[in-house]
């Protein structure tokens, strides 16, 4: 019971973990996206339309379905799909210097809005009795499990038996550790985050890295979307099921201290603490939905500690939430 909880923690704090380091690596640029609800929302749901459309294609037979294709046309997707949300929160944010705050909301609204309208007319399309769409011959492919996993007993299915990408969310995470605290981009990329004004004096061309890093961000961000769906949901969509999973991955961000590699152990946290009450017997619906205010009392602990710290390295960028106007310079 103990393998199957952690491993069920694992898979609920992947999303979580894709969101929390697309937050981060936007953050560090200077830019708070409150969008990431959003991004993530339409990460799923474009993902969800490239294997509509290919298991279509193929008519619905999966031997006629391709793996390499099942897995890297909702990839591509939902990566595209992403990207263009953190395009559109950039032109509106770095280029016209609006409020973050609002923009992020609003995209938040606008992705949650835009998923369900295509999420809605997919399932009109297949004329299914459940609001749903299932896509499981797609699900079967993101799921499949490394194949000596079974014959190494519980270490097999609690460090193999997990989905490509779980493996995919822990290298990018410590991938965007190193990049930002070992090598000059990354250097470039907090000076941007930490004060614009001097990174701009020294050369860096501020509005470019702003436009990549909030790119780069929503496109890891829009992952956790999909793997929500083709992993944890089995490759069923159903609007509005994907909860606040958006709103958890950003306050993962306070409680990771702006660190991608923290987020992964904060992440699989915040899976155990979402799934503690499904492995507690005799509990009433009141004290479950307490147990679901866990990773948020935890983070506001966090928080209220680290400020009190009050360590350089443990605050968000200076310039966090800031717009930058070189005439000001």
């Amino acid at each position: 019971m103990i393998i199957s909880f952690i491993c069920r923690a694992i898979l609920l704090g992947v999303p979580l973990l894709f969101g929390s380091v697309g937050e981060i690596i936007t953050e560090k640029s200077g830019h708070l996206n409150l969008g990431i609800p959003g991004v993530m929302y339409v990460g799923a749901i474009s993902g969800v339309i490239g294997s509509f459309m290919y298991e279509n294609a193929c008519q619905n037979d999966i031997a006629a379905m391709n793996p390499f294709l099942s897995v890297c046309i909702p990839l591509l997707c939902s990566i595209i799909g992403s990207v263009l949300m953190g395009l559109i929160y950039s032109f509106f944010t770095v280029t016209l210097r609006a409020n973050q705050n609002v923009t992020g909301l609003a995209l938040t609204t606008f992705g949650i809005g835009l998923g369900n309208f295509f999420g809605g007319s997919l399932i009109k399309l297949v004329d299914s009795e459940m609001p749903s769409i299932a896509l499981t011959k797609t699900s079967s492919f993101f799921t499949t499990k490394l194949p000596f996993a079974d014959d190494l007993g519980w270490v097999g299915e609690l460090l193999f038996s997990h989905d490509f990408l779980t493996y995919l969310a822990i290298a990018i995470a410590i991938i965007a550790t190193i990049v930002l605290k070992r090598t000059r981009v990354g250097l470039n990329l907090r000076a941007v985050g930490e004060n614009p004004a001097t990174a701009d004096a020294a050369g860096i061309n501020v509005t470019r890295y702003k436009y990549i890093a909030t790119m780069i961000g929503s496109a890891v961000a829009g992952l956790g979307g999909l793997q929500y769906v083709f992993a944890y949901a089995n490759g069923v969509w159903s609007n509005n099921a994907f909860g606040d999973r958006g709103w958890m991955a950003i306050a993962l961000v306070i409680f990771a201290l702006w660190n991608p590699s923290l987020a992964i152990a904060g992440s699989f946290l915040f899976g155990a603490l979402c799934n503690a009450n499904n492995y507690i017997q005799g509990l009433g619906t009141e004290t479950q939905e307490l147990f679901k205010m866990l990773p948020y009392i935890v983070t506001i602990i966090v928080l209220v500690f680290t400020s009190m710290r009050k360590k350089r390295e443990h605050q968000p960028p200076q310039s966090l939430g800031l717009s930058y106007f070189r005439e000001e310079r």
